[in-house]
């Protein structure tokens, strides 16, 4: 949102940021690599009930057969075992060891040291190397630490949140420094959010992952600087760093969401379409904008309203001269199914004797950061000077908490935290001083005060966290949600996010898809990218291009910035809006589908929106670019053009074969094809063996849809789907209100079976029947269901076998014989 700041630096610019130990004769004779289990005093004569390995101040943990803890604090009493990313009690896990001559062994790892070097190898229990040459280097007296490994050919990596510059991060170097980064570029660094976590995948797909638990600055270097060479440092500890083995990107994502926290079930609605700008400017406005999207069929649950909505920019207040009754608002826009989101930005005005509640509360409180003389800390953002919330205390995040009751009780569904990093204006740094005080008293942390230079990084996160905690005490019963600008580690757990003050550009739209992919690898699968562009104005088929493509986004938001043009659906004429407006459809269509992944995503970790190399191995060592292609869960395959400006034909390569063209429903003849682009069309397939559940269209998410459930039924190996609903917005779904069907089919000479599991959870969806599809299907056939038989339509040009079931609440089998 609305940045007029200078630009932050580029990548190249940032490497000057790097530092290495060791640069003067006596630091270089002083420097030394610690090994990081060696001179093994392996703890104990019983050691298979040991998960220790200790050396000089150092060890290595076995947190579970297959996630290794590092700590990486100089050794002294400063040293603390703490995380905001990782809880006590994950920390206190411990997985049962077996010693061996130089390291131990798990159920699934060995880990090995050289007594020479110090380094580390780890290796699966059949001895295949998963990481080799690991060593840390540490420069006497000083709290800076390297680590190094050597990096095999061939090896991509992947992670760090939504920092720029592709999908694999071989070649390029990073710097984890909350940034407010207003018109970024595809070389900016860094940016928005740190997440010191990434995935190593090699040419086979075996893959493990590497965090730095580090809030201070650290930076990453994967071979930018030394050929082949895999670096990271940081500037102080206290630090962990967890090594997270495979064998599969999908394990090693699961086990760091197992380490920093799953993102919670979101409200239904949050799944639907949403428009926002900075700033509809009056209610009038919203309202205006509200009737249009209704009148034009766009179907849409939210609608947003930035800092302008405001008095005087002030968070938590009202312009009750351009918005004079926001409970009678949100209460008529609810009566059209749309759901209100506001921002509020983390700074507080400095108004003293101005009767401005958030700031007269605050000072009684003493929830704001101070200098380091003890005054409070002032400094200007949008409402002018301002002061700056101490998240770092546990009472502070209570009394922010508790500051959005009055909206609640207008009917405000959601907020917008932004600006969080957090952003600061008239300074070269763009935030506050490193020496600004934060006052920590919180979790298992040791209660003491802390500059900002150590909490920088978390700053927004806990802000996020503040507000998730607030509104679920405030309302116990309502999925909270929130969205944040900035995070860190384990910052899924508390909101969504998206990737900041993009361009209206080609290039941010080939970067919209590799961050929200990099994000989702790295436990924010939650994330979306303001479509359009937040900055400059895009073209009509820039903006159609966007919107179908951010149709198969996790969060689906239209976006843009008050001096720019105008980019609601309906802009553009008729034809851009026909086409715009047939994938917002299909992404309700789609809900079912949307809705399961995102319980899946709740419970295991895995992203809604996944690069193909995830579920598919195969697809790492495909002859065709696929930087514009990603999966929404395991099922669709989304192959937008690699050079989406382009009306050159491209190549699509689909894992495996026998996959199904989504819009045609027939299968695709070959796992190779060529595409040439049409502005109407976006590629999109189903894997062989899905089975996809479709709704009827509705306008929004508050609307029931009228008519039977579909079911797509694509035959192929692994045919299975699932079917999850519950009732959108409670937490009564983790008390077993919910309903979740497991869905399998069977193929051979004589036709197919279509097997429907006993249903777990109690909900009762809206649907009463099942109106099957089954797709690839020719010739004449008889289906049969509890002995009974089930008229049935072919479709001969379109390769399909239709027939309604009643719903199959107690589970059931369908058989298809071929005649």
């Amino acid at each position: 949102m609305r940045r007029l700041s200078p630009r932050p630096l580029t990548r190249p610019a940032s490497v000057g940021l790097l530092r290495k130990a060791g640069t003067t004769p006596y630091a270089r004779a002083m420097s030394r690599f610690l090994p990081l289990a060696s001179l093994l005093a392996l703890v104990a004569a019983s050691s298979s009930a040991q998960s220790t390995a200790a050396a000089k101040g150092l060890n290595v943990t076995a947190l579970t057969p297959t996630i290794l803890r590092i700590p990486l604090a100089t050794p002294g009493p400063s040293a603390e075992n703490s995380s905001w990313a990782v809880s006590a009690a994950v920390r206190a896990q411990r997985a049962p060891v077996t010693p061996t001559a130089d390291g131990f062994t798990t159920d699934a790892l060995q880990v090995a040291i050289d007594q020479k070097t110090g380094a580390l190898t780890l290796r699966d229990r059949s001895s295949r190397t998963i990481l080799a040459g690991l060593s840390l280097q540490r420069t006497a007296g000083q709290t800076v630490f390297t680590l190094r490994a050597p990096m095999p050919a061939g090896e991509r990596y992947v992670g760090l949140g939504d920092k720029t510059g592709g999908l694999d991060r071989r070649g390029s170097s990073f710097v984890n420094w909350n940034t407010d980064a207003y018109g970024f570029g595809t070389a900016t660094d860094p940016i928005y959010k740190s997440i010191p976590f990434f995935i190593a995948v090699g040419k086979d797909g075996a893959a493990y992952g590497v965090f730095l638990d580090d809030p201070q600055r650290s930076w990453f270097d994967f071979g930018h600087r030394e050929e082949n060479v895999l670096t990271i440092g940081a500037d102080a500890g206290p630090a962990d760093l967890y090594l997270i083995a495979g064998p599969t990107v999908a394990d090693v994502v699961r086990r760091y969401t197992d380490l920093t926290g799953k993102a919670p079930l979101p409200p239904r609605w949050a799944l639907g379409y949403q428009q926002s700008r900075y700033s509809y400017m009056s209610e009038a406005e919203l309202r205006t904008v509200a009737g249009r999207l209704r009148s034009e069929h766009i179907p849409t649950d939210v609608l947003w309203l930035d800092i302008d909505f405001q008095d005087r920019n002030r968070p938590f207040t009202v312009n009750r001269t351009t918005f004079p009754d926001m409970k009678r608002l949100t209460a008529d826009l609810g009566k059209d199914g749309f759901k209100l989101i506001t921002i509020t930005d983390l700074h507080i005005a400095h108004a003293p004797n101005q009767s401005y509640s958030p700031y007269d509360s605050g000072v009684a409180g003493d929830h704001f950061l101070k200098n380091p003389d003890g005054s409070t800390y002032v400094a200007p953002v949008w409402p002018g000077p301002s002061v700056f919330p101490d998240f770092t205390r546990a009472s502070t995040r209570r009394w922010w908490g508790d500051l959005y009751r009055p909206f609640l009780d207008d009917g405000v569904a959601g907020f917008w935290n932004d600006m969080n990093e957090p952003a600061i204006f008239d300074t070269p740094t763009k935030t506050m001083p490193l020496d600004t005080r934060h006052r920590i008293d919180s979790d298992d942390f040791a209660a003491r005060t802390a500059t900002h230079a150590e909490i920088h990084n978390v700053y927004g996160m806990e802000n996020s966290r503040a507000t998730y905690e607030g509104l679920l005490r405030l309302r116990p019963n309502s999925r909270p949600f929130v969205m944040t600008r900035a995070s860190y580690a384990g910052g899924q757990r508390y909101a969504v996010t998206w990737t900041g003050d993009n361009s209206a550009s080609w290039d941010h739209l080939r970067l919209m898809v590799q961050q929200l992919l990099n994000l989702g690898l790295s436990g924010f699968s939650w994330a979306g990218a303001d479509i359009g562009g937040f900055t400059g104005g895009p073209s009509p088929e820039l903006l159609t291009r966007f919107t179908q493509i951010g149709a198969f986004t996790p969060i689906f938001r239209n976006h843009s910035a008050k001096d720019t043009p105008r980019v609601e659906p309906w802009l553009d004429g008729p034809q851009q809006l026909a086409i715009r407006r047939r994938f917002i459809e299909e992404r309700y269509r789609l809900l079912p589908y949307f809705y399961a992944v995102a319980e899946q995503n709740s419970r295991t970790g895995d992203p809604v929106m996944r690069p193909l190399f995830y579920d598919f191995s195969k697809a790492l060592t495909a002859p065709c670019d696929q930087s514009m292609s990603f999966t929404v869960g395991r099922d669709l395959l989304v192959a937008a053009s690699p050079k989406p400006e382009s009306p050159q034909a491209y190549d699509i390569c689909l894992p495996g074969g026998g996959w199904y063209d989504y819009w045609t429903g027939k299968r695709v003849p070959a796992d190779k094809i060529s595409e040439t682009p049409a502005l109407e069309r976006l590629p999109v397939f189903v894997r062989p063996g899905a089975i996809l559940p479709r709704q009827p269209l509705t306008q929004s998410t508050a609307e029931v849809p009228s008519g039977p459930l579909e079911l797509h039924v694509y035959p192929g190996p692994d045919c299975a789907g699932t079917l999850y609903w519950d009732d959108g917005t409670s937490l009564d779904y983790r008390r077993r209100a919910f309903l979740r069907q497991a869905i399998r089919c069977s193929a051979d000479a004589s036709g197919l079976r279509l097997t429907f599991a006993p249903r777990d959870g109690s909900y009762r969806p809206w649907w009463r029947e099942l109106a099957v599809t089954v797709h690839g299907w020719t010739g004449a056939s008889r289906v049969e269901g509890a002995g009974r038989p089930i008229a049935a339509t072919a479709d001969g040009p379109g390769e399909a076998l239709r027939f309604i079931l009643p719903d199959q609440s107690r589970g059931g089998e369908v058989v298809i014989r071929r005649q």
